[in-house]
């Protein structure tokens, strides 16, 4: 699957992302409330018919979610949920790329150098500063340099996560 680096405003995401949270926060303790409610009702007060009801109102508060989370309203959340599980999917092979990295490794170096560029994005997302300890700045820097060594652009704006599964092998 080729995932592709978009552009999208920050304070819009941050705001659509609270609405988001506070809506299913307040419809999951609705819908636990409500079968909570109706399951006491219906037999009688029991501990477990209030914890059966709060996991009906975690599914009832999913299923809508799921059902929800298509809809065109919803595509700066969607981007984000799919850019953090590419990231989570690369970090996982992280030291055997900075290994091939070091060995001239194009593929390894595009991907070390889409995680920087997709790490950075979602810190100016979720409204941080991206990483500067001097660790994270040093392997950008030689990333940068290793990329005009070999003629490569100096931005990677897409990923396919089929490329990571000559590393998987390795």
């Amino acid at each position: 699957m080729v995932f592709t680096l978009e552009q999208h405003d920050s304070s819009k995401y941050r705001r659509k992302a609270r609405m988001i949270s506070i809506a299913m926060a307040g419809q999951l303790v609705i819908f636990g409330m409500l079968f909570s409610m109706l399951l006491t009702s219906t037999f009688g007060n029991s501990l477990w018919f209030y914890a059966l009801g709060i996991v009906l109102g975690l599914l009832a508060t999913s299923a809508l979610f799921a059902v929800l989370r298509e809809r065109p309203w919803m595509a700066e959340m969607r981007y984000v949920w799919q850019l953090r599980q590419h990231l989570s999917q690369i970090s996982g092979f992280l030291p055997t790329l900075r290994g091939a990295v070091e060995e001239d490794n194009r593929a390894a170096l595009d991907i070390v150098t889409f995680y920087h560029a997709g790490v950075a994005q979602l810190a100016t997302l979720n409204g941080r500063t991206p990483p500067e300890d001097a660790a994270w700045l040093a392997e950008a820097k030689y990333l940068a340099e290793k990329r005009e060594a070999l003629g490569l652009p100096a931005r990677v704006e897409r990923f396919d996560s089929q490329d990571l599964q000559a590393f998987k092998r390795s």
